[in-house]
């Protein structure tokens, strides 16, 4: 197909319309040049396909509802996210859909966030693997991806209006790199954008982000995509880089965009790029034939197994698994109303639904259970139904708590005002507990919860997350033991919810809010503010246990672009079947700027037999090591000694191997006249030409001071720390006008001619 001699013939009307949907979520088809409708549907996790494209929000066809992403990243397990991808791309195909509208990629800022359970990770490095994962299992099957919400979208509160003020640094670091790789290492169709404003531009008219970084620093070939709604001014966003425009139809945009070509106020050579990058994706959809059915038992089996790989076991003493032959009372209506998804536009129609209670049940003919409601779907308090739960619990060998996170306390389109449970279940499960030390608590929810008013008086906990249609099953096979517990976690479940990072920060007010912490988030955070958690990132309880040793580098010194792999020898000293997670950290022990002390940058998931021993290596490149340096504009390494830290989670550190790399970089000199002392010394031309002069300011300053130490001072061959630390941080021509009177230039004019030898050098 011949895009060019398409968009040659086409219309300016045409092209215009090209731009803006047809319909909820359809493309406008130009049947005259043969170019057929692309239909796009809700995801992450589930095809939300409405019969009628012309109907925004009604009931949807059914389809398989997986795990949401807070369960899929807890899986770190590529390879499986990689099937459900590929499961998610024939239902795709069975259901008529050319692009699947997710995976969102945005990180998890602060736990409150209403559409976390549908985000990944605090950590951009996981969530970037897990985004690009699950984009090529959907793509190989020929179906479209829509990565989302591009960029800083964080928060529900204002998130149609509110700006985001983060740096340069801070974006380009944490918020921008999971976009990045899932674009690099995926390619996927199209991304959208966000509502949200970043710096005061809206996300759907923002030329540095979509343009320069994404279209032109990336390598994106696909189109850009608005959030439904998310565009405020059509002919600004064109030029910004947003090429299509949902949802339609739009008459009104139509006649704008064709207004601001024929004005002069939009060059149509810029349509014509959008009109290119849709008109191949439209084709490429084309290619797909969209029919058949897809196999709901194989796609449920799967969708169970994704739950089981991502529940985490957060607390045992020795409970579980479970055995035969006990009186169990199950408590909580999630045993009995499974709750496996978040309310919003992902909600999925499933195919069918496991029901906790019934999957518990068909683990063991010996055992009696028997049920108590224990919390009312509203917050109201109950204490009756309190009661009752007891009453079954102090006559029980083990009592099971189903506790899901009701909806009206988190879901998308508002955040959450806490990290509570409800009144009523929280008063449950230390009533519950109180009478039977044999407690385990089930969690179903999209992100943490505290759990300090609680957690010491119960025996166990499995975070069940919104675990998908067939969770129910997932959490029996675990509690029983049929599957060995191994998700970890994939952010920081904090022990209040004011020590979370963005807590002076959060949500913002006056149509603004500030990324105060920064490059901090997370287990970042943490780590620097040396906060205690309630489970740090990475963590997660297994029925076995494993060993490290043996932690070994392919070089102990290396260039940055040749990369090093690190591998440790991993062994299941347990004696049940088990999968353990290694993740590698890097440390930077010296930088030129400020650096969290230690961040993600690979990982592998390993299957142990008892007893057994395997080698688990981890590749580590270029960025492993870099940090993007705002000055230079670029991701810089800097030689030196760099600690690569390889544990079980981010607070349980077991082997670590010092390495040391040397830069290939040659950097632009970024001195100016208004550089710092210390600036000039850090840096090897400046040092190598302001540095005769140090010894002069040395002696002028001992002079000037006076200092009953000038003895000392000339011993040491040093201004002193006093005097140092006065005049290191202030530019060298401000220290240089102290001394004026004694230079044969003014100091600006020496300044000058320093700068000069720095960048003829």
């Amino acid at each position: 197909m011949n895009i060019q001699s398409i968009i040659e013939k086409m219309t300016l009307e045409e092209k215009a319309a090209l731009c803006t949907g047809a319909s909820a979520w359809s493309t406008t088809p130009i049947e005259r040049l043969d170019v057929p409708e692309m239909i796009v549907s809700d995801g992450p996790h589930g095809v939300r396909r409405v019969p009628n494209v012309h109907e925004m929000a009604s009931t949807s066809l059914p389809a398989t509802c997986f795990p949401t992403a807070s369960c899929l990243a807890s899986t770190w397990d590529v390879d499986l996210i990689r099937h459900m991808g590929e499961a998610l791309g024939e239902e795709c195909i069975a259901l008529n859909v050319d692009v699947l509208l997710g995976p969102g990629a945005n990180m998890k800022r602060s736990p409150l966030g209403g559409r976390n359970f549908e985000y990944f990770s605090e950590d951009p490095y996981l969530a970037g693997e897990m985004a690009a994962t699950i984009i090529n299992g959907v793509q190989s099957k020929g179906v479209g991806t829509s990565l989302k919400h591009y960029a800083a979208n964080n928060q529900e509160f204002q998130r149609f209006s509110i700006s985001v003020e983060v740096d340069e640094r801070t974006l380009r670091e944490i918020y921008l790199p999971a976009f990045e790789k899932a674009v690099k290492q995926a390619q996927p169709w199209t991304v959208m954008c966000a509502y949200n404003k970043v710096n005061g531009t809206f996300a759907s008219e923002h030329d540095y982000l979509l343009n320069k970084i994404l279209k032109d620093e990336w390598g994106f070939k696909g189109l850009v995509v608005s959030d439904w709604g998310a565009v405020r001014d059509r002919v600004a966003a064109l030029k910004g880089g947003l090429d299509w425009e949902m949802p339609g139809p739009q008459d009104r945009r139509v006649k704008e965009v064709v207004a601001a070509v024929e004005s002069g106020n939009l060059d149509e050579a810029v349509l014509n790029e959008s009109v290119r990058r849709i008109l191949r994706i439209v084709f490429m959809a084309a290619k797909t034939p969209k029919e058949g059915e897809f196999d709901v038992e194989a796609h449920h089996a799967l969708a169970q197994k994704v739950a089981s790989e991502g529940m985490i076991l957060l607390k045992n003493n020795g409970l579980l698994p479970l055995k035969d032959q006990q009186q169990i009372a199950v408590i909580g209506r999630s045993a009995e109303n499974a709750h496996f998804q978040g309310g919003g536009s992902s909600h999925i129609n499933p195919t069918k639904v496991t029901v906790p209670f019934n999957a518990l049940k068909a683990q063991s003919e010996a055992t009696e259970f028997t049920y108590a409601e224990g919390y009312p779907t509203d917050d109201s308090f109950r204490q009756d139904m309190i009661d009752k739960a007891v009453g079954l619990a102090q006559t029980a060998d083990v009592a099971i708590l189903y506790i899901a996170l009701p909806t009206f306390k988190e879901s998308e389109g508002y955040d959450r005002k806490d990290l509570d449970l409800t009144n009523q279940q929280i008063a449950l499960i230390k009533a519950v507990s109180a009478v039977q030390p044999h407690t385990v608590v089930v969690l179903n929810n999209g992100a943490p919860v505290v759990m300090g008013d609680w957690i010491d008086g119960v025996a166990a906990v499995l975070e069940g997350w919104m675990m998908g249609q067939a969770g129910g099953g997932a959490i029996a096979d675990v509690l029983y033991g049929k599957v060995n517990p191994s998700g970890k976690l994939a952010e920081t479940f904090p022990a209040r919810l004011t020590d979370t990072p963005p807590h002076l920060n959060w949500p913002g007010d006056a149509g603004h809010v500030r990324y105060g912490e920064g490059l901090f988030i997370g287990y970042r955070y943490y780590d620097a503010k040396e906060v205690p958690v309630q489970f740090p990132f990475g963590y997660g309880l297994s029925y076995t246990t494993f060993a490290y040793s043996n932690a070994q580098v392919s070089a102990s010194s290396f260039k940055d672009t040749d990369g090093v792999t690190v591998s440790v020898d991993v062994t299941n000293t347990g004696k049940m079947a088990g999968k353990e997670i290694v993740q590698v950290y890097v440390h930077d022990k010296e930088a030129g700027l400020v650096r969290p002390f230690k961040e993600l940058k690979g990982f592998a998931k390993v299957v142990l037999e008892p007893g057994e021993t395997k080698t688990v290596s981890v590749d580590l490149d270029f960025r492993a090591f870099a940090y993007y340096h705002p000055e230079y504009s670029q991701w810089i390494t800097e030689d030196g000694a760099f600690d690569l830290l390889i544990g079980a989670s981010s607070a349980d550190i077991r082997q670590t191997v010092t390495v040391n790399l040397e830069s290939t970089l040659n950097l632009p000199c970024i001195l100016d006249k208004e550089s710092t002392i210390r600036e000039w010394m850090a840096d090897p031309r400046g040092k190598a030409v302001f540095g005769p002069h140090f010894a002069q300011m040395e002696a002028a300053a001992r002079e000037m001071f006076h200092s009953d130490d000038n003895e000392r001072y000339a011993t040491e061959g040093s201004i002193g720390m006093d005097i140092m630390e006065m005049f290191s941080d202030m530019p060298l021509v401000s220290v240089l006008m102290f001394q004026k009177d004694a230079l044969p230039v003014h100091p600006e004019d020496m300044v000058a001619g320093l700068l000069q030898q720095v960048h003829a050098a």
